[in-house]
């Protein structure tokens, strides 16, 4: 049966936030069809490969993406069709080529990844074999530990507190059921604890952890230590805790600005806060604690923390193999979060996550907060071998989707023997 492209659509979709996005579907000679639904940010890098919108004058208030699905029908479907869909190298290659920008900003890296994705996912199924199979090739598949949100601030719950998540790493469990188990009562937890102190909870946040007014961002990470010895957990012991602060979002004036706590802090001071909770507190990991293009200033939390913490670059890092090599070469972070839209194909993001591990750097495969009920992004981090996954918390189905698939991979593996599912690897590559 043949492998190569016949057909390549494309339509409008909307996201868990019920804003527009598309989904892409590639139809092969041998009448094997995959398709692949694209997630969207709200806290993007500025850095980032473009999401293409229709803006003023389209529907949904300009934030349509009706453009980016006629590019996807046109011009990459003129160039897709008759290419191998078992060539990823080459078919992401064309996609580059085409868009012909630094950002994908002609196109949209949101057209170009539906259709990158699109064609691993029907080139797998054209194999007969699992998606995760597909993308790993000679890398050393495994479960992922998750990094779970409990907490939200900044985009995305209001900005009732300037960072941006507080998460729950369930590292001291031997399978990835029983973290997952472990995270579901803490943040059954949380709701009792918020509940009790008064606080007023009308739903959850973009990524489905709690988002309510606290008094200040240090108040998150004690209430998140609470919850998980109320569920029955050592913290430090089998649940650590990761901070997203997000930092870019309230950067001003060379510093950062904390009104939810009415004060203004210099670089070195917010370095020094961020020292002083990984001094208390198990804290595993921080994302973005400095702004994105503050390069002197990771130096300086790297020289300080990272021989204590993953300090992950995500709007600092966008997926960029470029930002990545620069990061490495300069010694500022230890960890890069990889989002695949903020890249655009498969091709460039496994060059990110397979540079990274050659570094030392770990990786951490991500969602974003604007996503679908497409499960890919499970098969990936299982495929990359990197170890961690963040897609958000153990409610809303856009996030369950993702859990739920990396749950039947273990399970399988139980069961037949046929899955990834060598969770203790991860577990220990967590544990460094």
């Amino acid at each position: 049966m043949s492998s190569r492209i016949r057909s390549v659509d494309a339509w409008q979709i909307l996201d868990s936030r019920g804003n527009p996005t598309l989904e892409v579907e590639i139809g092969l000679e041998s009448g094997v069809v995959g398709s692949f639904q694209v997630p969207s940010g709200a806290s993007t890098g500025r850095h980032e490969a473009v999401e293409l919108r229709d803006g003023a004058g389209g529907r949904y208030r300009g934030k349509s993406v009706l453009r980016a699905v006629e590019n996807v029908r046109t011009e990459i479907a003129a160039a897709l069709i008759g290419l191998p869909a078992d060539d990823q190298a080459l078919v992401d290659r064309t996609l580059i080529e085409l868009d012909g920008t630094a950002q994908k900003a002609r196109l949209g890296a949101n057209a170009t990844l539906g259709a990158s994705g699109a064609v691993a996912r029907a080139a797998a199924r054209q194999t007969g074999v699992p998606l995760w199979r597909y993308l790993a090739g000679d890398r050393p598949a495994a479960l992922p530990v998750p990094m779970v949100n409990i907490l939200s601030g900044g985009l995305h719950a209001g900005r009732q507190i300037e960072f941006q998540d507080f998460l729950a790493v369930p590292h001291g469990f031997f399978s990835f059921a029983e973290a997952i188990e472990a995270i579901a009562l803490t943040h059954r937890a949380m709701g009792e604890l918020l509940g009790e102190q008064g606080f007023e909870l009308t739903g959850v946040a973009d990524e489905g952890g709690f988002g309510p007014r606290l008094q200040s961002n240090r108040q998150a990470l004690d209430l998140l230590l609470t919850a998980i010895e109320r569920a029955g957990f050592e913290p430090g012991e089998q649940i650590s805790v990761a901070i997203d602060v997000a930092s870019s979002h309230f950067h001003r004036d060379g510093g950062y600005d904390l009104r939810s706590e009415n004060r203004w802090l210099s670089e070195d001071e917010m370095i020094d806060l961020l020292a002083e909770w990984t001094g208390r507190a198990p804290v595993l990991s921080i994302e973005d604690g400095l702004a994105e293009d503050a390069w002197d200033g990771w130096r300086k939390l790297t020289d300080r923390l990272g021989d204590r913490c993953r300090l992950i670059g995500d709007d600092f890092f966008v997926t960029n193999p470029e930002r990545l090599e620069r990061g490495i070469e300069a010694g500022a972070g230890n960890a890069v979060l990889v989002k695949m839209n903020q890249i655009g194909t498969l091709t460039e993001t496994f060059r990110v996550i397979d540079r990274a591990r050659e570094a030392g750097f770990t990786a951490v495969i991500s969602a974003r907060s604007g996503e679908t009920e497409d499960d890919f992004l499970a098969d990936l981090a299982v495929a990359s071998g990197a170890g961690q996954i963040k897609v958000g918390s153990v409610t809303r189905s856009e996030r369950l989707s993702k859990y739920n698939r990396l749950l039947a991979l273990e399970a399988r593996t139980a069961r037949t023997g046929e899955g990834p599912g060598n969770f203790e690897v991860s577990r220990r590559l967590m544990l460094g």
